[in-house]
């Protein structure tokens, strides 16, 4: 395990929302210490995603979207006698946060050719609508925790 950082006490929310996922979500999206373009980016996917959904609030179609995306059971390898076993597990809420936040950008990242608050923006609104290549990595972690059922046994 990780040592635990003290970020969840001393994370402030984001300027413009007030949201603490915000906060997160911008603290990931940055590289390299630069703050302003993480805030750049995200506020940018966010007047888009305005412009997408009319009728919404951008971050609660952004928060719905971080919803959608979590896992709620994952595979995780277990040696039981010489052998290993891919094990379903419930995932606790903080790790289902950061796996979120995670496949997000790094679906994100993966698209090449546009800018990145495009890019965000199609990926967020994907995910509110239950799709995108996030949604679909979500899917595919519980198809596979779905078919390893049998060895829910070994969960200990």
């Amino acid at each position: 395990m990780g040592k635990i950082t003290a970020s969840r006490e001393t994370l402030k929310p984001d300027p413009r929302y007030k949201s603490i996922l915000a906060s997160k979500f911008i603290n990931c999206l940055m590289q390299d210490g630069k703050k302003t373009t993480a805030q750049e980016v995200f506020y940018g996917a966010m007047d888009e995603l305005k412009k997408r959904v009319p009728g919404e609030e951008p971050i609660d179609v952004f928060t719905q979207a971080v919803e959608n995306v979590k896992p709620h059971i994952e595979v995780r390898s277990k040696r039981v006698g010489g052998a290993a076993y891919q094990v379903p597990m419930q995932v606790n809420r903080t790790r289902q946060q950061s796996l979120a936040i995670r496949w997000l950008l790094m679906a994100v990242r993966e698209k090449k050719g546009r800018p990145a608050h495009l890019k965000l923006a199609d990926e967020l609104f994907a995910a509110y609508n239950r799709e995108g290549t996030a949604y679909t990595r979500r899917e595919n972690v519980h198809r596979m925790a779905d078919a390893n059922k049998a060895f829910a046994h070994f969960a200990w």
